[in-house]
């Protein structure tokens, strides 16, 4: 019987017509395979939700009192621009009894395409029937594979379950939260729009405490000794370490602010016994690292490259729709399925044709090795981003740095581990326990194919730390004084804030939540993170500098003005703990929505009883977004759209 395919975007489409039985006829929206099989799809969001006056006239006009705008039921409308597509889709689905699902493999391809059988009012019967096909790999083999092995689209519903609670929950708060502080900001004399997310506000609120406790810095003096050693022409240099009593003079860092007691100490090593205690030397490997997820790349990329979150996802869709290089890229996975071995060899011959520069990378790969990358029990919807068996001469500057970045990273799972000797002398010198250590690369390994390692590594691990027996005993020549200054923390750059993102664990304000969250995808997802970035900086909440990233005067005055928890990532990283249980079958969604209604009620009552925020009345003016427009009538104010 004939299937009807539903892809997430016309590129998908186009894949999987090219794995189905030709002649392929072409229609306006759709193709048709020599079997029956019809390949349609979305363009994106087909649909959307819709505005506040959509449920109530009144909504057109913002006011305090309106506030909160809980809709039910909920109405998705047809996007303008996908109007046509729409149409074409839901006539399709009356024709066809036997549909497939292929939505990207994730929590909004899911919900993206089960929204339309929702709305196209698809009967039961024909729902459950359902089948759910997963493709990280536009090439003709790998959907082929894909085909092989649906699943029931019904095994789906919790993930999309949860992408729907995510979906109304940032509307819920988005758009309340917006207009409220819009209109307090008008009260106060501010013209501009107050645009408040689940997301994007914490991520602010992270710049804005940064930034503001740099400016806050007052450097301290502090000090280190060493103690040094002479040893067969060389010296040791073994590093003191304070006792207990030391700690009145030490900061909560440990690091000792009294330059007489240092000055104390070296007087009193000065020439005196130096005694081993400990001596250890031992031999330690380090793993390749793992294939990239999304973030990882997007991270890696703006360090090495400078590029924003927002231009790597550009090129890696391109590698991924136009040239189909690489897999499907917003990935949270850095693991890879065992079968997935399999297609090693055409993997790395396939990067040898599309970057000659690991040429010698792919040559010297051993493919029989296999690193902790490939694990079943940690791939689920989809896997690691990594270079697929087609290769490609046409990539432009930008797609070839980011292809090379993924090629490296999957050609590294190749390579053994890095070796190295480690070792460590605890010196008692005077009553006093100093500690020399040291670490040297002995085998490469994987890092072999790092472009810039770390030069420290090829020191003479025998000149630092010499293999001495314990109870030996030397003469420490002399102490030798560091002067050091404490250094603030550093502004943000792309990369450590998508860092922060990732590992929001460390910026959360409840201790308790700390443990919780390091299991967390983190503040936003793979999808999203680049958006919002980029969003704070189209609203001039962002700037710039160089690669430093900073917050503006208009948002350090919206983050003053806000309840202290809309700008700390506790509430949306417990959001998408409670929406990841959702997708595990964990939780549920009406106790989710049912929590945020209720802590929206008492926030707009508070904001409805409680002054004028002091920090939006100095905020800079802004171009008034309410102002009539040439020709459209009355004053209308500018709808908002939400975006966490």
């Amino acid at each position: 019987m004939a299937r009807l395919f539903i892809a997430e975007k016309p590129s998908l489409g186009r894949a999987i017509v090219a794995a189905l039985p030709k002649p392929h006829k072409n229609h306006e929206g759709y193709v048709q395979a020599a079997n029956g099989d019809t390949v349609t799809w979305c363009i994106g969001h087909l649909l959307e939700q819709a505005e506040p006056d959509a449920y109530d006239e009144k909504y057109k006009t913002w006011r305090l009192d309106d506030l909160p705008i809980l809709p039910e039921p909920w109405i998705l409308k047809p996007r303008k621009s996908a109007a046509k597509q729409l149409t074409v889709v839901k006539k399709l689905l009356k024709q066809f009894d036997d549909i497939v699902h292929a939505g990207d493999p994730d929590r909004e391809g899911q919900l993206l395409v089960d929204e339309v059988f929702s709305f196209a009012k698809l009967p039961e019967a024909k729902k459950q029937r359902i089948q759910r096909l997963l493709i990280n790999d536009l090439n003709v083999s790998a959907v082929k594979k894909a085909l092989s092995v649906m699943r029931s689209n019904l095994d789906f519903v919790p993930l999309s379950v949860s992408a729907l609670a995510r979906s109304r929950a940032d509307w819920l708060y988005g758009m309340n939260m917006s207009r409220a502080y819009t209109l307090l900001g008008k009260q106060a004399g501010y013209q501009g729009v107050l645009s408040v997310g689940r997301v994007q506000t914490p991520v602010l609120g992270l710049v804005v405490r940064r930034d503001r406790e740099i400016a806050a810095f007052v450097p301290k003096p502090f000090y280190q000794l060493d103690a040094v050693i002479p040893y067969q022409g060389n010296e040791i240099f073994a590093r003191w370490q304070p006792s207990e009593s030391c700690q009145p003079w030490q900061d909560d860092e440990g690091r000792v602010l009294s330059r007489k007691l240092v000055e104390n100490v070296a007087q009193r090593v000065a020439n005196q016994p130096a005694t081993v205690v400990v001596s250890e030397r031992k031999g330690t490997r380090q793993a390749p690292p793992l294939p990239y997820s999304l973030s990882a790349l997007q991270i890696d990329a703006a360090k090495r490259f400078n590029m924003s979150a927002a231009d790597v996802l550009a090129c890696c869709q391109s590698l991924y729709e136009k040239h189909k290089v690489i897999t499907y890229p917003r990935s949270d996975s850095r693991y890879l399925p065992k079968d997935h071995l399999k297609e090693a060899s055409a993997v790395t011959s396939a990067i040898g044709k599309t970057a000659p520069s690991l040429s010698d990378a792919v040559k010297n790969a051993n493919l029989s090795l296999k690193s902790k990358a490939w694990n079943d029990s940690k791939v689920e919807a989809h896997h690691a981003i990594i270079p697929t068996g087609k290769s490609s001469q046409v990539l432009s500057g930008r797609e070839r740095d980011v292809y090379e970045l993924i090629a490296r990273q999957y050609l590294m799972q190749f390579y053994p581990s890095a070796e190295y000797v480690e070792a460590k002398l605890d010196f008692e010198i005077a009553g006093g326990i100093f500690v020399a250590k040291g670490k040297q690369l002995t085998l490469p390994g994987w890092r072999q194919l790092l472009t810039r390692d770390n030069a420290s590594q090829k020191e003479d691990i025998e000149s630092q730390v010499p293999a001495l027996d314990k109870g030996t005993v030397l003469t420490c020549h002399r102490g030798e004084i560091k002067d050091c200054m404490t250094e603030p923390p550093r502004h943000f750059t792309e990369a450590t804030l998508l860092q922060a993102m990732t590992g929001i664990a460390r910026f959360v304000k409840e201790a308790a939540l700390k443990k919780i969250l390091r299991d967390t995808d983190g503040l936003g997802t793979e999808a999203t993170r680049a958006g919002i970035l980029e969003l704070l900086f189209k609203r001039g909440l962002l700037s710039r500098e160089g690669k430093q990233i900073r917050a503006t005067a208009s948002a350090c005055g919206l983050i003053d003005a806000l309840p202290e928890k809309s700008a700390y990532p506790d509430m949306t990283a417990h959001w998408e703990r409670q929406l990841q249980d959702m997708a595990d079958k964990k939780g549920t969604y009406q106790p989710f929505m049912a929590a945020l209604e209720s802590e929206l009620v008492d926030l707009m009552a508070s904001v409805r009883k409680g002054p004028v925020p002091d920090s939006l009345r100095s905020l800079p003016s802004q171009p008034n977004p309410f102002k009539k427009r040439k020709g459209s009538g009355a004053s209308k104010r500018k709808r908002y759209k939400t975006k966490a």
